[in-house]
């Protein structure tokens, strides 16, 4: 079963990680955070020598997209990024893990400060 697990985040500047650049982020102490990076590198250490990890990107800023639409006019491309949205898609990981309860317990783990994670099956 694939799942992608999408990272939405604000930060100011935009940059990666983003724990690094969200007000949320910056405020936890070192030591913490420290542990925080160990615990995170294990997780993807395990699951890329499982093959559950498929493939993990992130994006470049959203001032940088453009976003392509049809309607009555034809094709209209607008330039990002979008006042109405305070989060903008940061990052992906693409899974195939063997439940959907397995999907959800790493997406658990892919929360981080000053982030939002959403888990979507693939078609």
């Amino acid at each position: 079963m694939k799942y992608v697990i999408l990272i939405h985040s604000n930060p100011q500047p935009w940059g990666h990680p983003t724990i690094d650049f969200t007000e949320v982020g910056r405020a936890i102490p070192a030591a913490e955070r420290a542990a925080m990076d160990v615990d995170f590198e294990r997780m993807l250490t395990e699951i890329s020598a499982s093959g559950e990890l498929v493939e993990a990107q992130a994006l470049g800023d959203p001032q940088d997209a453009k976003l392509y639409r049809v309607g009555l006019d034809g094709r209209v491309a607008t330039d990002g990024p979008y006042a109405e949205a305070k989060e903008h898609l940061a990052g992906f990981f693409l899974i195939d893990v063997a439940s959907h309860e397995r999907a959800v317990e790493l997406a658990e783990q892919f929360a981080g400060p000053g982030d939002t994670v959403e888990l979507r099956p693939t078609m």
